[in-house]
């Protein structure tokens, strides 16, 4: 923090002194200054002043009207004099606002009272009133002459409980309506001593013809109605503020419930760019007319272009559209909201922390301006030994206080030009103008009507969208919301005239947006970022599997505006850090129940499935790399599960749980591709009494939380088939038990082709101590002695019986089913590995079938040549394979396709198994 300088002419007195509002207060309250205790004014201060000047015989609206000058007088000092922090000025004038209220609301009501009696409830319990606080007063950042913004929201309807003779029994609306015009009177009316707090109440529903005061219902019914897109920023920072007793109370969670859904809607939404910029240009043109020849009025750091108003609609614009998905971002104060923003990687930090330091510069310049005269003003004084005042108080020179002012304030316009478009005032380079100008053009142009737009599209989109003549969506769409319609067909055929998108992706495109037109958040967020829309088309022209993922989760499409989603590959630490930062914010808010976490967990795996989903297409990720991806984000995902899953199991006996997941299949193999099923194994070792019951209600448990499909879809399909004794087994079994049935001990046991699943099984999560003695038993099934003849009749068997249930027609080779294909190249692997690890330990790693081809050369099981042929070979099927998944397209070609690698995997089939 700067502190006043004091090398100056001036600097013999205070600089506070300089303040023509402080010399009036001096002159005129200088006999009641000491009743506010020193130091910086708190509630306990101020209760104390204010009772002493209801003792000298004020009543309550002039004792509160001295208290705020005594308030303002000690802050002009801490500020200008001692470089107080700027939390500690607006901090203080809310605690006023608060502690004025409160006594307002408590001395209207106990008038309201005696003549009618309590205001009573359906079930004749006392009614609450809230006095809501919007703006400023709500995050507690109220300037020095702030105005105060208000709701007055009561909790029922009903009628008063009268007096006991009968009389003065009214309504519960008419009671309240009196109660808003006597806290008004205590607090906004303006008499000798001025006032508390300007008091301005257009914020309510339905504005100043809207009634002073209005049930919860009633509150609850506008929001759902009549509820406008530019309402929600103002609600983002409404809360309770008086009276103070009611704050804590059980009842205002009820205000709260029917708040947040209001401001915070639960998919991405985008439509609220428009709402702003239309609000914001609202306040511009004001700004406009009012300084229209008095340049004077110019200069508002407030309003004007990078003032503090174009800081706060930047953090509000990016709390509303992301704070449904991310709690932690549902704060009211603007820097603390910044510092959130940032955390939560939706603003790059050093933005953020350029953004906090304009807003503390100008704010602390505003408070200066209205120490001046106590003016609710926010233009520069034109005077210069003004403007030098506020750059001493500042530490500053009065050229360099302006040179700062300046760079503030340019900084602020671009963010805010860059988030919202807004280029009206952006400057052009090269003779071309910036994107957010390009993008505000877009914006204000006309949109086509139907006939019209088909005249500007290629033959086959014109051919695609014309269909829309009779598609019932599009005719019943708000008219704004087809006109955002229209505009993105148009952008896309110009970007296909350009060559920038395929004329595939623009169709799919077309049958991509028709089952989303009833959330036209999705239009609005397509429109408003180029940049997702051109990756959307390059993702839709790149494969068809893409179009179906995105229909299924239209969420994910924003992760496409991520320069880092490209560049970057699965992170689980990071992923699993985020999740519980999630789950903190959950907490925070009093969301943490079960539906927000499925809910929770499955939006972060759909976005990472659609980043590995988009490398992949973008021909950044090999199938490997894909694979491995997907099994580590599975991994992840099952970690995260089981611990939320166990802190919820009621009836669990310890904190951590004594259990272990054991991974089968392409999950063993870490060869996950989408949409895979997990095959899983659970077994616990814990000795406690109760724990075959407590690990099978928490597996129950785990299961539903990753299979259960909620309305963000589901996680995995999972198949427990391969525990001990399959299907008829126990769903969780204990570690002795399954050891037992994998090594042999015992009559129960396992059978060949249980031990060819070991050969891919790995573990997944548990503790230290059960990971070793699972790599034991492991090492011990694979490595035990065999009969190898035996062994090779049974695999072999078992390979002619899936080519039969999976019969291919004749000149076509299916990549995983036929003869040469990739089960063959997997069961030849898994003999290797079971009849051989024994001798040769290296083939005991799960190391995946083509590390292991070229071990079991090297250890010369193979001839020369014949594993890494068959390894290259395998590496080609797989690829092939997940081509024609992502395309929707049979995984079977011609015989002549394939046949060098056909060729390879039998060479390898025939050297194996003869």
């Amino acid at each position: 923090m700067q502190m006043p300088s004091t090398d100056t002419a001036a600097s013999s007195e205070p600089l506070s002194h300089h303040s023509r509002f402080q010399q009036r207060l001096q002159r005129r309250y200088g006999a009641e200054l000491t009743l506010l205790a020193p130091g910086r004014p708190d509630h306990a201060r101020m209760n104390q002043a204010c009772d002493a000047l209801l003792a000298r015989g004020h009543d309550l609206g002039a004792a509160l009207r001295i208290l705020r000058q005594l308030v303002m007088h000690r802050l002009i000092t801490l500020d200008c004099d001692q470089g107080a922090p700027l939390a500690d000025i607006t901090g203080t004038v809310t605690v006023l606002a608060e502690l004025a209220l409160d006594r307002a609301c408590r001395a209207a009501r106990a008038e309201l009272d005696a003549r009618h009696g309590v205001p009573l409830g359906p079930q004749g319990q006392p009614v609450q009133l809230w006095v809501i606080g919007m703006g400023k007063l709500g995050a507690r950042e109220l300037n020095v002459s702030s105005d105060i913004d208000l709701i007055y929201v009561y909790e029922q309807d009903g009628d008063t409980a009268g007096l006991p003779d009968g009389r003065g029994r009214i309504s519960n609306h008419e009671y309240f309506a009196r109660a808003v015009k006597a806290i008004y009177a205590l607090v906004g009316d303006t008499t000798e001593h001025g006032f508390v707090f300007r008091v301005d109440l257009a914020l309510r529903p339905h504005g100043n013809s809207g009634p002073a005061a209005l049930s919860l219902s009633a509150l609850e019914d506008y929001l759902q109605v009549h509820g406008r897109e530019w309402e929600r920023f103002a609600w983002l920072k409404s809360r309770i503020v008086a009276p103070l007793d009611c704050i804590a109370s059980p009842q205002v969670q009820a205000l709260r419930a029917v708040v947040l859904p209001f401001v915070f809607r639960r998919y991405l939404d985008y439509n609220v760019f428009d709402a702003l910029r239309a609000l914001h240009h609202q306040i511009r043109n004001h700004a406009v007319q009012r300084s229209a020849g008095r340049p004077e009025r110019a200069n508002d750091v407030k309003l004007s272009r990078g003032g503090i108003r174009e800081i706060e609609f930047t953090v509000q614009l990016l709390q509303v559209v992301r704070g449904g998905q991310f709690p932690e971002l549902r704060r009211r104060p603007t820097l603390e909201a910044l510092e959130r923003l940032a955390r939560a990687g939706l603003m790059p930090e050093p933005t953020a922390r350029q953004l906090a330091e304009a807003y503390v510069f100008l704010r602390r310049v505003e408070h200066r301006i209205q120490y001046l005269d106590d003016q609710q003003t926010h233009v520069l004084p034109t005077r210069d030994e003004d403007l030098a005042w506020i750059g001493r108080t500042m530490g500053l020179g009065c050229c360099d206080f302006l040179r700062e002012l300046d760079t503030h304030r340019e900084l602020v316009a671009q963010e805010f030009d860059t988030l919202l478009g807004g280029g009206e005032h952006k400057r052009c380079a090269n003779g071309a103008c910036n994107k957010a100008q390009a993008q505000a053009q877009a914006h204000a142009a006309p949109a086509p009507d139907l006939e019209a737009l088909l005249e500007q599209l290629p033959p086959a989109l014109s051919a695609r969208v014309a269909e829309w003549r009779n598609h019932q969506r599009v005719q019943g769409l708000r008219d704004e919301a087809r006109a955002r319609l229209f505009r993105i067909v148009q952008r896309t055929a110009r970007w296909l005239a350009d060559g920038r998108a395929s004329e595939d992706a623009a169709v799919r495109l077309v049958g991509w947006l028709e089952p989303l037109l009833r959330r036209e958040s999705y239009l609005a967020m397509l429109l408003e970022r180029p940049l997702v829309h051109e990756r959307l088309l390059q993702l839709l022209g790149a494969a068809k599997w893409p179009a179906r993922y995105m229909l299924q989760h239209p969420g994910v499409i924003d992760e496409l505006a991520s320069e880092a989603m490209l560049a970057e590959r699965f992170d689980a630490a990071d992923f699993e850090h985020e999740l519980a930062l999630r789950l903190q914010a959950l907490r925070s808010t009093g969301e943490d129940d079960d539906e927000n976490l499925l809910n929770l967990l499955r939006r972060a795996h759909h976005a990472e499935v659609f980043r590995t989903l988009a490398r992949d297409v973008d021909g950044r990720l090999t199938v490997e790399q894909v694979a491995d991806d997907l099994s580590l984000l599975a991994d992840s995902v099952l970690r995260v599960t089981a611990q939320w899953c166990w802190s919820r199991l009621k009836n669990r006996h310890r904190e951590a749980p004594q259990f272990a997941v054991l991974g089968y299949g392409k999950l063993g193999g870490k060869e996950l591709g989408y949409g895979s099923d997990l095959d899983i194994v659970f077994v616990f070792d814990d000795e406690d009494e109760r724990a075959p019951e407590v690990y099978a209600a928490f597996v129950r448990k785990l299961i539903n939380w990753l299979s259960a499909k909620t309305g963000e879809g589901d996680l995995f399909e999972i198949d427990t088939a391969l525990r001990p004794n399959g299907n008829s087994g126990l769903l969780v079994t204990s570690f002795q038990a399954y050891a037992d049935y994998q090594q042999q001990r015992g009559s129960n046991t396992a059978w060949t082709w249980e031990h060819q699943a070991m050969t891919r099984a790995r573990f997944v999560l548990g503790s230290e101590d059960l990971r070793a003695r699972f790599d034991a038993v492991r090492e011990a099934v694979i490595s035990a002695p065999r009969d190898n003849a035996a062994l090779s009749g049974e695999i072999t068997a078992m390979r002619q019986r899936m080519r039969a249930a999976n019969p291919v027609p004749a000149g076509q080779f299916e990549v995983k089913h036929s003869p040469g294909g990739m089960l063959d190249v997997e069961f030849a692997v898994q003999f290797l590995v079971l009849a051989h690890s024994g001798a040769h330990p290296e083939l005991l790693e799960n190391k995946g079938n083509i590390a292991l081809l070229a071990r079991a050369e090297d250890a010369g099981l193979l001839p020369a040549g014949v594993g890494r042929a068959a390894a290259d070979a395998y590496r080609t099927l797989r690829q092939e394979q997940h081509r024609a998944r992502l395309n929707e397209e049979p995984t079977r070609v011609p015989d002549s396709e394939l046949a060098a690698e056909q060729g390879a995997v039998l060479a390898l089939w025939h050297a194996v198994f003869g």
